[in-house]
């Protein structure tokens, strides 16, 4: 008996499930915009830093077609601030369009005061429909962000001899060629808890630049170095190059990498670098994730 009142009631579920999906089906009217893959702020950490960048994404899917795409960072209810402020921004360059890739980055004005947000995103369609999404974020200055990666130091040698540092070509116009010797520091200041670290070479015909590590193509990417981090209960800084400051002694040095070489630096199996990624003339990126 209890059988049969179960499997009823699982039928009869089904049913208003199937039924509210046909309702739909008959009166497009009732569908609103959708919002999927929301990031806001580095990694989704909801975090924004006054004064830096500030990373927005969302795929946007509109039941007509779109308007505009607003975001608005406004004060809390209950939350006390140093000054009054919020923020607002509106996109009108995917008018018309039925589903857009959003992807944004902006600077959190200096002028900001910290403190928790609402941040609110809202997509407009044409037909006069709305969709409000309501998250919250936390502005921080820069002395006072629990966690706020910054590439401290970022030199590029070739041939053992001064080729970029931290922005700027030793000589301006400079190229490599193959079997050039690379040798790169990076350090990343302002870490904590657990994290790793890829140095990458990327071809710019790719268009591919990932964000954060979980978006790199390995198919696309030349890795140069890898390195790791754990257990850090303090902020401090997190390079490829350390040494242990009572002794002197490297710990660890950065790799080599000769330009027009059959497998990369990528831990623990290197990549063989062939067929779409194989080495060619051009112009690359090479950065950090």
């Amino acid at each position: 008996m209890k059988t049969k009142k179960t499997l009823l009631a699982i039928l009869l579920i089904t049913s208003v499930i199937s039924a509210c999906k046909k309702d739909e089906q008959d009166n497009p009217e009732s569908k609103i915009a959708t919002i999927e893959n929301l990031e806001i702020g580095l990694n989704n950490n909801e975090i924004g830093i006054i004064g830096k960048d500030f990373h927005f994404n969302a795929d946007v899917l509109a039941s007509d077609k779109l308007e505009t795409i607003e975001v608005k960072i406004l004060p809390k209810s209950g939350e006390t601030y140093l000054k009054p402020w919020k923020f607002e921004l509106i996109w009108d360059q995917y008018k018309g369009a039925r589903n857009a890739n959003v992807h944004k980055h902006f600077t959190i004005p200096s002028y900001a005061a910290e403190g928790k947000y609402d941040f609110v995103i809202t997509v407009n369609e044409q037909n006069g429909k709305k969709l409000e999404v309501k998250k919250s974020i936390t502005i921080y200055s820069e002395a006072n962000a629990p966690v706020n990666p910054t590439a401290s130091i970022f030199n590029v040698f070739a041939n053992n001899a001064r080729f970029y540092r931290n922005g700027n070509f030793i000589v301006n116009g400079s190229k490599l060629k193959k079997g050039d010797l690379i040798n790169a520091q990076v350090t990343i200041s302002s870490v904590q808890g657990e994290g790793k670290m890829y140095v990458l070479f990327i071809n710019k015909k790719f268009n591919h630049r990932p964000e954060s590590i979980d978006k790199i193509d390995f198919t696309k990417v030349i890795v140069y170095d890898v390195v790791e981090h754990k257990g850090w209960t303090k902020t401090d800084f997190f390079s490829n190059s350390t040494f242990d400051l009572v002794t002197n002694i490297t710990t660890r040095n950065w790799p080599d990498l000769t330009i027009g070489s059959a497998q990369d630096n990528n831990l623990p199996t290197p990549n063989a670098i062939n067929g779409t990624k194989n080495w060619e003339t051009g112009t690359y990126y090479f950065g950090v994730v």
